[in-house]
């Protein structure tokens, strides 16, 4: 069982609803990305979901794109999310961690690779919200 049916068992098993914050990794700092995850998961956060930086986020309203923007102007491209990611897991094996993104960057670096490298990295899930159903 994964980290997020697990999760998501024992929510439904206390009869309650996820907490579920979403934060662009890379904004409002790199050095801020691992340790807001960190505090969210202090306040009770159930699941993170980490948005994943990407140029043209036309799915996003305009806080989360200009977070975006910010967050690529300092280099916070999906290798740093990974690594986020991996750093988070050194101290936290339990929380479960959904990237929120695009599908383009996930083609360019190859399905399988980035499906190999995320699992490795720690991470939960992928919403691509552009990822047409077929």
């Amino acid at each position: 069982m994964t980290r997020l049916q697990q999760r998501l068992g024992a929510l439904r098993s206390a009869g309650r609803k996820g907490l579920v914050p979403f934060m662009t990794a890379g904004d409002p700092s790199l050095a801020a990305t691992v340790p807001v995850m960190h505090a969210l998961v202090e306040a009770g956060a159930d699941v993170i979901e980490l948005g994943v930086p990407f140029s043209d986020p036309m799915a996003d309203g305009p806080v989360i794109q200009r977070s975006s923007e910010r967050a690529l102007l300092r280099g916070a491209g999906q290798r740093y999310v990974l690594d986020s990611v991996r750093q988070f897991r050194e101290r936290d094996a339990v929380t479960p961690v959904v990237l929120m993104g695009y599908l383009n960057p996930v083609e360019i670096r190859g399905v399988a690779a980035f499906a190999t490298d995320a699992a490795e990295a720690g991470v939960d899930g992928v919403l691509l919200v552009d990822l047409p159903p077929e």
